[in-house]
C-alpha cells in the first residue's frame, strides 16, 4: 500500500484512539518538498515535519536541511511520530533528583513507547529500526563509563588537552609513523621523548602550556593507533598518505570551544561514513533522540548511544554519553595515567622544534 497523506491520518488516529500515551498529541505537519517548513513558534530545536514523495517514501525532517529518516514502512512512519511525541511528552514529565535535569528523559521515554506497544518500546531501547535490531536485548555496560574515553569528553570540550583527537586503526600499522607523517620531530620519535620531557626543551623557559600548540602526543589504545594536537603543519596528511602506512580507518574529533563548535569525521576505506550530511557536529546530539539519519551507516552509533543513555543516566553530560558510547561502538580509548602523568610520547613539530 503507498503511503498518502490520508492514510498517515487514519493509521495515526488508530493509534491514538488504542493508547492513553497520546491523547494531547498532534500529528506532524506535512508537505511535498522540505522548503514548506516552518520552524513552529516557541520551538528552539525544530518540531518533526513529514516530507511525502509520489513514490510513497515518507521522509522525516527536523528543520528544512536536516532528514532524520526515510522509509515506505507504515509502521516505522508511525513509530517515529511516536516516538518524537513521546520525547516531548517526557521532557516535561521526567525528573531526576540529585542527578540534575533531564538524566531520567530516556527510561520515561521507553516507558511511554512500552504503553503504546511493548514492539516499540524494544525497538526504542534497542536504538535500531528494522524488526532484528529492535528485538536484541541490550546487554548491560557493567563497567565505569568514564574509563576508556568518557573520561576525556569534560576537558576535551573546552581544547584540554589538545583540540583534534585522532585515531587510526589497520594492521600492524605504526603511532610513531602516523606522528612523523603529520610532522613531529623525528630526533623527538627517535629519543622516545615524553610529554613530560617537553616542558624543559627550551631550557625551561616555558612551561607545556606555552609550547603545547606546537606538539603532538601519540601511542596505541584499544587496537586504535591514537594523535592528539592542536594544529598539525600544513592541515595534516591525506587519506592515501595515510593509506600507505596500512590505515584502513579514522576516527577524528575536533573542538572550537571559543565557537562551540565539535565535529566528529569518521573515514573507512578511503570514504567518509556519514550519509551524506557533511560535517557532523556534536552539538546536535541531545538525549533521547538519535544523533544520526536512522537505518543508515551511522545507525551502529545510534544503538551505541541509546545504550550509554539507558545504561548510564546518571551522567549528566551528553559529550560523556556520547565519548562513552564511541568507546562502546568502535573500541577506541587513551590512556587516561598515561596522558595525565606525562608519560605518554609526545615530539614537537618539526619545523618548530
Amino acid at each position: 500500500m503507498q503511503i498518502t497523506a490520508h492514510t498517515l491520518k487514519q493509521a495515526w488516529h488508530q493509534v491514538v484512539v488504542g493508547s492513553d500515551v497520546l491523547d494531547d498529541a498532534m500529528f506532524p505537519l506535512t508537505g511535498s518538498s522540505p522548503d514548506e517548513y516552518e520552524q513552529p513558534v516557541g520551538d528552539p530545536d525544530g518540531a518533526l515535519f513529514l516530507v511525502l514523495d509520489d513514490d510513497g517514501t515518507v521522509r522525516g525532517h527536523i528543520g528544512p536541511y536536516r532528514e532524520v529518516f526515510a522509509t515506505r514502512d507504515l509502521d516505522l512512519v508511525l513509530y517515529f511520530v511516536a516516538e518524537d511525541a513521546v520525547q516531548r511528552l517526557a521532557e516535561h514529565t521526567a525528573t531526576s533528583p540529585g542527578h540534575g535535569e533531564g538524566t531520567e528523559l530516556v527510561a520515561r521515554q521507553a516507558e511511554l513507547l512500552d504503553r503504546i506497544d511493548s514492539t516499540w518500546g524494544s525497538r526504542f531501547r534497542s536504538g535500531g529500526v528494522d524488526a532484528e535490531q529492535s528485538g536484541a536485548p541490550l546487554q548491560p555496560c557493567g563497567r565505569d563509563p568514564l574509563e576508556g574515553l568518557a573520561w576525556i569528553a569534560h576537558g576535551w570540550r573546552e581544547q584540554d588537552p589538545y583540540t583534534h583527537l585522532a585515531f587510526f586503526r589497520g594492521d600492524n600499522i605504526s603511532a610513531e609513523q602516523i606522528a612523523l607523517l603529520y610532522g613531529a620531530d623525528p630526533a623527538q620519535i627517535a629519543a622516545g621523548t615524553r610529554l613530560a620531557d617537553l616542558g624543559g626543551t627550551d631550557g625551561g623557559t616555558r612551561d607545556f602550556w606555552d609550547i603545547g600548540w606546537e606538539t603532538c602526543c601519540f601511542g596505541h589504545a584499544g587496537g586504535w593507533a591514537y594523535l592528539m594536537y592542536h594544529e598539525a603543519p600544513g592541515y595534516g596528511p591525506g587519506p592515501e598518505a595515510l593509506a600507505r602506512l596500512g590505515v584502513t580507518e579514522t576516527v577524528e574529533l575536533s573542538a572550537t570551544s571559543a565557537k562551540a563548535i565539535y565535529t566528529f569525521d569518521y573515514m573507512r576505506d578511503g570514504r567518509r561514513v556519514d550519509d551524506d550530511w557533511g560535517i557532523l557536529e556534536l552539538i546536535w546530539y541531545e538525549r533521547g533522540r538519535a544523533p544520526y539519519f536512522r537505518g543508515g551507516q551511522l545507525d551502529f552509533l545510534n544503538r551505541a548511544v541509546r545504550r550509554a543513555e539507558l545504561d548510564h543516566p546518571e551522567l549528566t553530560s551528553e559529550f560523556e554519553l556520547y565519548f562513552h558510547a564511541l568507546e562502546d561502538a568502535l573500541g577506541i580509548q587513551l590512556p587516561r595515567q598515561e596522558i595525565e602523568e606525562g608519560g605518554v610520547r609526545a615530539a614537537q613539530w618539526a619545523q618548530q622544534s
